[in-house]
């Protein structure tokens, strides 16, 4: 292995490392639909349809991860979601 190819595939494994955290969104009684769509579109930057998909897999699985990334961008969104009265989490 040539030292570039070396370099490049330590690149890699930082960047992939880098993305493991995730927000996940918990069902609850409480919070509509709409509510959780419109949440996630304004928080999240979820387009509608993907707000919706999320919504239906949070109502019937009881979770879904709504979106993943660096601790640092993830950390104001959960806190976003969880001002709205979502059960959110990072992990």
């Amino acid at each position: 292995m040539s030292t570039k190819e070396q370099i490049l595939e330590e690149v890699l494994v930082e960047e992939q490392v880098g993305l493991n955290n995730e927000i996940i969104v918990y069902n609850d009684d409480v919070n509509t639909f709409d509510h959780v769509i419109n949440t996630l579109v304004r928080v999240c930057n979820h387009t509608s349809e993907q707000a919706e998909q999320c919504s239906l897999i949070i109502h019937y699985k009881g979770k879904c991860t709504v979106k993943t990334g660096g601790l640092d961008e993830l950390k104001p969104q959960c806190t976003g979601l969880l001002d709205a009265g979502l059960s959110a989490e990072i992990v």
